[in-house]
């Protein structure tokens, strides 16, 4: 993301959260006040939102020291990052600035967890996200999944065609959604449809898809689909995974001849890693 672009996005963040005003530390703090504080890790994890945190803190002529990256391991009580100015600003700021951290490490830190887990079992399986973000926090989310080790999956609408459900609901069937997708889709576009059963898994394969998702499939149906389709000579086609995946059943779904998972629960259902700010000095000016 561009530079200006993040920085608008973030300063918007802190504008939902300030109002008309911190009456707050207008009430308590002198304007003429600076002070540094320090962001310190409450957890194990991984970190994520060092980048983000920087930008927003320079745009409000805040200092910041980082003492660790994005992506890098953390420990509980390990100081992350510096940060120091005037006080009424740094105070202002030091909510949007935990959220957006916690919330971008969590996420990070589960996503790592899982490659970590599915990595000897399958090494080149992806764990991805979905779309099931907070509304405004997209982009941080999904790069909170890469920074993690994951895929993205579809950032937006048009990376790629993603037939759902309801699209062939509306469209008739699995052949027509997909013939119509072919005709009315860039060749740039790869082609996804979510199936339910077996039979449309086959008809997806033999309809020319790029990539079948097998919706809410248990292992004994994930299992005995993969196993058919590549029998059949479907071996170029990519097979995702999606629905009823958890990190206790995760392994035996690794296990199979599978390219993805995806779990919208990286993003949807988000434990936030507890990170906290704490002032350190102050200084009349």
């Amino acid at each position: 993301m561009p530079r200006w672009i993040m920085e608008k996005k973030l300063l918007e963040f802190l504008s939902e959260d300030l109002g008309e005003g911190d009456v707050t530390v207008t009430a308590l703090i002198p304007p003429n006040l600076t002070t540094t504080a320090k962001i310190i890790a409450k957890q194990n994890g991984i970190i994520a939102g060092i980048q983000e945190t920087t930008i927003l803190a320079e745009c409000l002529n805040l200092k910041t020291q980082p003492h660790i990256t994005d992506g890098q391991t953390i420990k509980n009580n390990q100081v992350l990052l510096e940060l120091s100015g005037n006080a009424q600003t740094l105070l202002t700021a030091e909510r949007t600035i935990l959220n957006l951290i916690s919330r971008m490490s969590g996420i990070a830190t589960q996503t790592h967890t899982l490659t970590q887990q599915i990595k000897t079992t399958n090494p080149n399986l992806r764990i991805a996200a979905t779309r099931k973000t907070a509304p405004g926090l997209r982009y941080f989310d999904k790069k909170a999944i890469l920074i993690g080790g994951g895929d993205p999956h579809r950032l937006h609408l048009d990376d790629m065609v993603l037939i759902k459900d309801n699209h062939i609901a509306l469209t008739g069937s699995v052949e027509e959604a997909l013939k119509k997708a072919k005709t009315h889709a860039s060749f740039s576009k790869k082609i996804e449809i979510e199936v339910t059963n077996i039979q449309d898994a086959l008809k997806a394969a033999e309809g020319g898809a790029d990539i079948i998702m097998l919706d809410n499939f248990s292992l004994k149906q994930a299992k005995e689909a993969t196993q058919i389709l590549r029998q059949l000579g479907h071996t170029e086609v990519l097979i995702e995974i999606s629905g009823g995946i958890t990190p206790q059943n995760i392994l035996e779904y690794a296990a199979l001849d599978i390219n993805i998972i995806s779990l919208g629960g990286l993003t949807h259902s988000v434990k936030a890693l507890d990170i906290s700010l704490e002032i350190v000095s102050k200084k009349i000016k």
